[in-house]
């Protein structure tokens, strides 16, 4: 069967029922298109059906600052993608004058932006980066030359390296995969970056659904052609709208947040028995992983058993031992840096089952390490969301949950008080601009984490609430969410604005499984 993310604009369900029936009928999952997995697929895959859908889509996407993706170093990855993949069109469709104009004004931009500094931290980007400039200046220094309508980039100096990223490391990727050994699940995700080595890479087998690292661009890559079989199935299904998402499926990872993310704002909406169950099977002794392909890690895993042990189908919390470096719990084994809402939702599982054997020490050395990392300003931030309305809700959450006293009550104040600082003068909280996603988050943090009664957290509850109610729906609202591109798992924010509409105007209660009907 094949299991694939749909890439669609946001939902509008008009209750959380919707929501979770969809769970069960969509299993897939549902997230926004990437401009760099499209560019990888234009580039890649010109054999697969709706190729002129997506070189349109990406003409469509373009800035009128020359930039395709989001704000400031965010744009990097996507233009470098999108540029890459209609030089490629160029040359190998001849002269068309949209593409090459498109193509003119995205390099200019690269030129400067490829000077402004590393990137942000998103997954592959020190690989992805290196990978896309070798590409575009092989299309500009090539033996034939720049391609159709971009002659004045001949002899141009080459576009720099930002400073800050090593292409050393690309180097032994690619080497890795010339040894024909096996290769790592976490680097199958971003396999197109290896080039020609990724075609048919010993080291690599697609997941049952047919996909490689759950990826289109890597799965395209490892293919190299219409081969019947089941990569070409996955790729057909994903690709079918033309656009697609830098990650599919992500079945586990989108039921355990949407479910975790209700259940906790004591939403009382049946869960489909083989919904639980399914997700149950996911949190394997080794932990649960976002889709096949992919390795398990702390944050899926978490967020999995959380969800389960509120509807009452404890698993226990023995496959997150794996994940304990003895300071705080890595994301996966081999982590570079660390994340601390993956940490935040360690501690909502520990604290859900406080008895289990090792809970105690695990939940105090948890809790120490994020108050660590709290900023001057009372906020936090985290490299899995770009916003840190995200990392700020999940760390109040669980220290209000699992850690209310001393030192993690004066943190916990702290974030109360810059999400009350920051709030915007229309009601709205929000990065760049206010969104119903950002403004979601803050409206759950105050709710569940402000003391009850205080006259300021009711203002701006109220005031959150009525401007959530004018964003929600809005069709422009931003992808804040990492990936190797920014996306956004269109459901799990329906579920967050879902909770906060209803939570902003309740006081904080605690709902006991007992209270969730599964259907």
């Amino acid at each position: 069967m094949t299991l694939t993310a749909r890439p669609v604009p946001a939902t509008r369900s008009g209750t959380a029922h919707d929501l979770i029936t969809a769970l069960g009928g969509e299993p897939e999952g549902q997230t926004s298109p990437s401009v760099y997995e499209t560019g990888r697929l234009v580039a890649l895959a010109p054999w697969l059906d709706g190729h002129d859908r997506r070189v349109a889509w990406l003409l469509d996407r373009q800035r009128p600052d020359g930039g395709w993706g989001g704000p400031a170093g965010y744009a990097l990855v996507p233009t470098l993608s999108a540029v890459e993949a209609l030089l490629t069109v160029l040359h190998r469709d001849g002269p068309a004058a949209a593409p090459a104009a498109a193509a003119r004004r995205g390099l200019a931009y690269l030129a400067d932006a490829l000077r402004a500094g590393a990137p942000p931290d998103l997954p592959a980007t020190d690989l992805i980066v290196p990978a896309l400039l070798t590409a575009v200046d092989r299309h500009l220094d090539g033996p034939s030359g720049p391609p159709p309508g971009l002659a004045e980039w001949a002899g141009r100096p080459r576009l720099p390296l930002p400073a800050g990223l090593d292409p050393a490391r690309l180097t032994r990727v690619r080497g890795l995969l010339a040894t024909g050994g096996p290769v790592p699940e976490k680097l199958t995700h971003a396999l197109e970056v290896a080039g020609q080595l990724a075609y048919r890479a010993p080291g690599v087998r697609p997941s049952a659904s047919g996909a490689v690292g759950a990826s289109p661009a890597a799965t395209a890559a490892w293919l190299g052609g219409p081969e019947p079989g089941p990569a070409l199935d996955y790729l057909n299904a994903v690709a079918r709208p033309g656009p697609v998402p830098c990650a599919s499926p992500i079945t586990v990872f989108e039921r355990a947040w949407v479910l975790g993310i209700l259940v906790r704002a004591g939403v009382p909406v049946g869960a489909p028995e083989p919904v639980l169950t399914e997700l149950r099977a996911a949190a394997g002794p080794s932990g649960a992983a976002t889709a096949p392909g992919l390795p398990a890690d702390a944050d899926t895993t978490a967020v999995t058993l959380y969800a389960l042990a509120r509807l009452g189908r404890a698993p226990g919390v023995a496959p997150l031992a794996g994940f304990d470096t003895g300071a705080h719990f890595c994301t996966w084994p081999g982590e570079d840096g660390a994340s601390l809402t993956t940490n935040a939702h360690v501690l909502d599982a520990l604290g859900e089952q406080p008895s289990a054997p090792g809970v105690t020490g695990a939940r105090r050395r948890v809790t120490e390490w994020l108050l660590d990392r709290q900023e001057p300003d009372g906020r936090w931030e985290d490299r899995w969301h770009a916003s840190p309305y995200y990392a700020t809700y999940a760390v109040l959450l669980a220290l209000a949950d699992h850690a209310p006293d001393g030192a993690a009550r004066a943190a916990v104040e702290r974030g109360v008080a810059w999400l009350l600082d920051t709030q915007r003068p229309d009601g709205s909280w929000g990065r760049w601009d206010g969104t119903a996603e950002e403004t979601a988050y803050a409206v759950l943090a105050l709710a569940d984490a402000g003391r009850p009664g205080d006259a300021r957290i009711t203002s701006a509850l109220a005031r959150g609430r009525r401007r959530l109610s004018e964003l929600d729906g809005c069709d422009a609202e931003p992808a804040l969410w990492h990936d190797k591109d920014l996306y956004r798992p269109t459901r799990i924010v329906r579920a967050a604005v879902l909770a906060a509409s209803g939570r902003a105007r309740a006081t904080r209660t605690r709902v006991a499984p007992t209270m969730i009907r599964i259907a």
